[in-house]
């Protein structure tokens, strides 16, 4: 191994990680994907303890880990009426004028729900998405809901339990029981 100078090197520090909830948040970039017809939207939080959360998260380990997609396909359109109408609420002044790059720097309000999905390693994980957009008046009115934990569904980790390790059965077996859960 190379020799490395330690002495001037700050050791990592625990964070606070964003949960499910809503978030004022504000547009930081927004790339028109034409040939699949949607905004891929990068959010970054605007308000709070959380502020910059993820300029800091880019800042110190080099990704952004906070986007969402919004499609205008024709079926999806109300949906992105939903959304531009959500971000007119937030911005006073500011009207769609099909002009995605007036977008950034706006603020509109955010819903985070968190998901399960399947890591490379056969495990299960848990992620933030994007589950609903209001006004930013929503938000701070505490006038939204947050959704319930959306628990994978067909993972291959869950439907060959043969692969799990057989010193993580007990841990396996007592996360799919939800006898427990209030709901």
């Amino acid at each position: 191994m190379k020799a490395i100078d330690l002495n001037n090197v700050q050791e990592a520090q625990e964070f606070e990680r964003v949960k499910p909830g809503g978030y004022v948040c504000v547009i930081t970039n927004v790339e028109d994907i034409p040939e699949k017809e949607y905004l891929k939207i990068e959010y970054d939080i605007a308000a709070g303890n959380l502020k910059d959360y993820y300029r800091t998260l880019y800042n110190n380990r080099g990704f952004w880990g906070a986007s969402t997609i919004k499609s205008y396909k024709e079926r999806a359109l109300p949906f992105f009426k939903g959304f531009i109408t959500a971000v007119e609420e937030s911005n006073t002044g500011y009207h769609w004028d099909n002009d995605e790059s007036k977008l950034v720097g706006k603020k509109v309000g955010m819903v985070l729900g968190e998901e399960e999905y399947e890591a490379r390693d056969g495990s299960i994980k848990t992620r933030l998405y994007v589950a609903n957009i209001h006004s930013v008046q929503k938000i701070t009115a505490n006038d939204f809901k947050v959704p319930a934990l959306k628990k994978l569904k067909n993972s291959s980790y869950l439907d060959k339990p043969a692969q799990i390790p057989a010193g993580d059965m007990a841990d396996f077996a007592e996360a799919v029981n939800d006898s427990d859960l209030p709901f």
